[in-house]
């Protein structure tokens, strides 16, 4: 009954764990305990051009129990008062998994 019980729940730690893992052209190496890092969420630069404007949308999350925010390209792009976009990047901050940070981040006019 105990190894049973112990498989289980490894195996559910595991499906929580791999569960919505971020897809991006450029996935850096994340740290254990500290993470800080910015990468290109497309990846066309024939297409990129300079831009004017920035805007950002993020989610947050603690303890990996409670997790909310918007972190959409739409909303990015709305508060930057941006309506063509040129670019877009990420951000991912997490410290030991209590505090995890994903911004968006695009550039546009």
């Amino acid at each position: 009954m105990k190894k049973s019980l112990t498989a289980l729940v490894g195996a559910f730690a595991l499906a929580v764990m791999t569960s919505g893992c971020l897809v991006a052209p450029v996935m850096p190496p994340p740290g254990m305990l500290y993470t800080d890092y910015k990468a290109p969420l497309d990846f066309d630069m024939n297409a990129t051009k300079n831009a004017t404007r920035r805007g950002e949308s993020e989610t947050m999350s603690i303890l990996g129990l409670v997790a909310l925010g918007d972190g959409s390209v739409k909303t990015a792009a709305q508060n930057g008062g941006i309506t063509t976009i040129h670019s877009a990047d990420y951000e991912y901050f997490n410290i030991i998994g209590v505090y995890q940070r994903y911004r968006t981040v695009v550039y546009g006019d």
